[in-house]
Order: structure tokens, then sequence, then C-alpha cells
């Protein structure tokens, strides 16, 4: 990078004698985020690029320079072939002179490119690139709703902020996506949008590389010093404000109490690390945890294998990736009932769903799915035949190229 202009990482070769046959035409698609670290958002942009790529379309991706503790995704997009665009002014936080400099760079970067599409996705991205490319003259501008940008989490101030944001994004938006049916419903009762405007396409995963495989669950039990006999009640995500570490924390004592059995993975990293150290030990759990850290998100399924039990207690999230990938290893699912998530896990069918934030309802449902072998399989079954069929990746793909023509025609 030079004097803070935007990079070209790498160059998206011709797709133009690669289109395969009996497609529609070939367009030019040019996806913004935020930033590229390891993340359910991320993860799902990445293989969008892939994916259309390999449709034959010509596809370029931006983002921001900033990664951190949950690690990077920028050589998996690499290795998607798209034309990446590392944009230096593009950053998290609310930095007015940088936002204002980076919507003025991607404005120059869409009338350089002149796309037909562009697919903004995360909250800062999906404000400052809706406005560049309505001021590029982009004719096809869509935006998807990974998590709602104002939520439960936040300050009654800080949600009027970002609803008035979304809504004048909106304005400049072609066509919104969504990865659960319960933004559709949260956007439209914050009138960001009329409700024929939205269309639900679920996250997709590379779902042949997730499956239940019994050497994998000994190897990795081996690794955690747990025998067979023991309950591991695992957690994937990061160690971060609202992701439910804290409510998890507060339920395992009396779990612990009523199954002597359970012991604990934590998959991830983050800045509340030694926070939840601390509060384990004051509770006197702590040797009932296994940190495991940051994985490369392609250890993922295999670690997912040494799990009896999957909890996911997000105080808010689109649609809970962790919680799919798990169904998809056959670990059954105990989750927060908010947002997308009763959308996959169904109560009683592929998991047990909890109110969000009840402590005792947690620890009752962790304590009751552990003492049930074959209640647990019955929903890890149940749950992966669900996962098939909604969330391969391909499928997701398949769709957004659908909903860019269904544009191109109106």
């Amino acid at each position: 990078m030079t004097n803070g202009e935007p990079q070209v990482v790498n160059q998206n070769p011709s797709t133009e004698q690669n289109h395969p046959p009996n497609r529609p035409a070939r367009l030019k698609i040019c996806h913004v985020i935020t930033r590229l670290i390891i993340g359910g958002a991320q993860e799902n942009t990445v293989l969008t690029c892939k994916g259309l790529i390999e449709h034959g379309h010509d596809v370029g991706l931006i983002a921001g320079p900033e990664t951190g503790p949950e690690g990077s995704l920028w050589d998996d997009a690499r290795s998607t072939g798209a034309e990446l665009i590392r944009l230096d002014s593009m950053r998290r936080a609310v930095r007015p002179l940088l936002d204002l400099r980076a919507a003025r760079e991607l404005t120059a970067i869409f009338q350089r490119m002149k796309p037909d599409v562009v697919h903004t996705h995360s909250s800062k991205a999906g404000i400052i690139a809706r406005w560049a490319a309505h001021r590029a003259g982009v004719p096809i501008i869509v935006h998807t709703i990974h998590g709602m940008s104002f939520n439960r989490t936040q300050s009654a101030s800080t949600r009027f902020l970002y609803r008035t944001l979304e809504r004048h994004a909106a304005r400049w938006t072609t066509a919104f996506v969504t990865v659960a049916d319960a933004m559709i419903d949260q956007a439209v009762a914050a009138r960001i949008a009329l409700r024929e405007r939205f269309t639900t396409i679920r996250s997709g995963l590379r779902t042949d590389l997730f499956r239940a495989d019994a050497t994998e669950r000994a190897r990795h039990r081996n690794e955690w010093n747990i025998s067979n006999d023991e309950i591991v009640v695992g957690t994937v995500a990061r160690l971060f404000e609202n992701k439910g570490y804290e409510e998890i924390i507060e339920a395992m004592q009396d779990a612990i109490r009523r199954d002597p059995r359970l012991r604990f993975v934590w998959v991830g990293d983050g800045p509340h690390r030694e926070d939840c150290g601390r509060r384990l030990t004051q509770l006197g759990v702590l040797n009932r945890v296994r940190f495991i850290g940051l994985v490369p998100p392609n250890d993922i399924p295999s670690i997912l294998n040494g799990f009896d039990i999957l909890v996911h207690a997000s105080r808010w999230e689109g649609l809970p990736r962790a919680v799919v990938q798990a169904l998809l290893c056959e670990v059954p699912v105990v989750c927060f009932d908010n947002d997308g998530a009763p959308e996959v896990v169904k109560n009683g069918e592929t998991g047990v769903l909890v109110t969000a934030g009840n402590i005792q309802e947690l620890s009752n449902a962790i304590a009751h799915l552990a003492s049930q072998p074959e209640l647990r399989k019955q929903y890890a079954v149940q749950g992966r035949d669900r996962c098939l069929a909604e969330f391969d990746w391909r499928k997701m793909v398949g769709d957004v190229e659908s909903l860019y023509h269904r544009c191109q025609s109106k």
C-alpha cells in the first residue's frame, strides 16, 4: 500500500472464455465488506465470490485492512481469483474523516470498474459503499443483512442513529438479502423498506467438509484429556461481548452439580478471555473448561466431532453459523431463541431452544440433553438432514445469481 491509496491485491483474470453454456449473461460484480476477519459474514462473502467466478462472472472484492484476534480471511479471498482491493480508509469504528475518504475512494473505484452490481455486507461498508455506488451510477445495488446494525444490545441513541442511516441507505438499494426471515421482520418493523424488497438467502457453507467422524472424535478428546464417558459441551464463538459466554459461565455451576460428567471446550479468542478466566476461577469451575483459542476455519469440522453438545448463547445474531456447522457434524444444539436461531434449531427436533438470557433454562437444557444420549442422536440426525438441504454454499450462490438477474430484468 502506498500513501494510503487503495491496494489491488490480485487481479481477476478474464472469465469471458470460461463462462458456462446455458447460463445468463456474464455480470461484472463488486462485493464490499468492512473487514475480512474470520466470521460468518466474511466466510459467506468469500464463498459467494468464489461461486460467482465459477459461474463465469467477473468479480471484485473490496475490504478494509483490519483483522484482529479472530484471524484473517485474506488468503481465502485471494484463492477465489477475485480482484481484491484493500481499502485503507475502510475501518470498523466510526471515524468521520476516514469514512468520507472511503466514500470518495469507493466512488472513484466504481466509476473506474463500472460494475453491473455492487453487493455490500456489514454495517459500515453497507452504508458507505451503497452511497458511493449510487453516486457512481451503478445500476444494481444489493445489500446483505447478516445481522441487524441496530439491535437489543445497544443504547437507544445508537439504535436510532443506525436506523436512520439504514433508512437513508435503503433509498439507494435495489434489493436486500437477509440470512434469516427474522431479519426481514425486524427491518420491516423498523421501516427500512417494504417487505417485497427483501429476499432470504441462507448463508451457505462447504457442507461437504462437515460430517460425523469417530476417528476425529477420539483424536480430539484424547488431546483434551477427556474420556469417552464424559460429556463435552462445546462453544464456537469469539471471546467478545454479547457472544453469550457470561451466560454460559453462570449456567455451568448448576449444570455441573446435576451432571458431574460435564466438560466445556471453547473455540475462539478475543479481548474477553481474561475476564472469562477470572469469573471461572471465582466460581471454582476453571478446571472444567478447555480454551482451544483461535483455529483456522478448516479445522472447525474436525474439532466439532469432539463435542457431544454445542451451546450457542449469543445475545444477537442473524443466523448462527456455528449451529449449522455443529448439526452437519451430528452434534445437537442448545441455543438462545433470538433472531434467526429458531429457523435452524427446531425445538424438540434438532435441538433445544432456550429463552434468551435465561440462565436457569440454559442450565436445565444442558443437563437434560447431557443425560439423554438417544435424544442427542435423534436431534443430530434430523439437524444434519435439514442443514444439508438448506445451507449448501452452491445453493446460496445460485440464489444470489438469480436475484441479480431478476434485478437486471426489472
